[in-house]
């Protein structure tokens, strides 16, 4: 046998081991489609929402100006400078921040108190009160809090959001908690520091990725809450989602201006969320793994 056959006889198997089998070349073709799939559903409503504030309202109901159009900032300048969008920019961040701070300061020493002392009849009411729908607490909201005439206020604003916000802090923190060993604490009281002491030297500087990601998702959906600011909120404390419907009247719609307030509402938060992504897939599988 020549040594060019030996050769073939010896490639043919190597060959055989780097081809992959039919089903799993099918396989990756599948999941290369699925993912085109979704990412073209996910992004086709916003490049269309986009697009969308770049029109007139006469392009926007031309099917023949879909794509090719001559694009237009006219509704940012409605929005922004005639309807005094930046208020309402700067009541949605108020809300949202001090909703957040104020659920911070109170879930993380709670989340730490039901994680170090088991109580899970606790833990139990806040995964509750995380899945109770709010719509069913704003009518005795409204009643009791328009005859304390609050209603309109930032007060009762940041109140409501903190129902939201304060079950969520605590349910991705008592997760954080439980995965830290105790020992460090322990030793930390050994060496002279109270229990207080060890939670604020040793085991809450340990925790800032957790609170971070639980004040991230909390200001995101503060930020995207519609129904509480809707209900309780007034026109000096009106919120971004809320203020949408200024271009929905009676008789029409500003497709245009709707198309830009949304895409103003919607961008801040999508460029939080790209920069903090990190945060937001840990706190969305906290508590999954122990």
């Amino acid at each position: 046998m020549s040594h060019l056959s030996l050769q073939a006889e010896h490639a043919r198997p190597v060959a055989a081991q780097r081809r992959k089998p039919a089903g799993v070349r099918a396989y990756g073709w599948f999941r290369v489609v699925a993912l085109a799939v979704v990412v073209l559903a996910l992004l086709a409503p916003l490049a269309w929402l986009v697009a969308s504030s770049l029109k007139t309202n006469v392009d926007i109901y031309d099917p023949t100006k879909t794509i090719i159009f001559k694009p237009t900032f006219e509704n940012y300048v409605n929005v922004l400078t005639r309807n005094n969008y930046f208020i309402y920019i700067f009541n949605s961040f108020w809300v949202a921040f001090v909703s957040t701070g104020l659920s911070l300061l109170l879930g993380v020493p709670a989340a730490y108190a039901m994680s170090r002392f088991t109580m899970h009849r606790s833990a139990l009411v806040v995964l509750m009160a995380r899945v109770i729908p709010g719509i069913t607490l704003l009518v005795p909201w409204y009643y009791v809090f328009s005859n304390m005439r609050m209603v309109g206020g930032f007060t009762v604003l940041i109140m409501s959001h903190m129902f939201v916000a304060l079950p969520l802090i605590v349910y991705i923190m008592i997760s954080y908690f439980d995965s830290m060993p105790l020992e460090l604490e322990e030793s930390a009281q050994v060496d002279g520091l109270t229990p207080i002491g060890a939670f604020s030297h040793i085991t809450l500087p340990l925790s800032i990725g957790g609170m971070a990601t639980a004040g991230i998702l909390a200001f995101i959906f503060s930020w995207n809450n519609f129904m509480f600011a809707l209900v309780l909120s007034g026109s000096r404390t009106k919120t971004l989602p809320v203020a949408i419907f200024d271009f929905v009247s009676y008789a029409s719609i500003d497709w245009g201006g709707l198309m830009a307030a949304a895409t103003v509402v919607t961008v801040p938060i999508m460029v939080i969320a790209l920069f903090t992504q990190k945060y937001i897939v840990s706190g969305m599988t906290a508590g999954a793994i122990k």
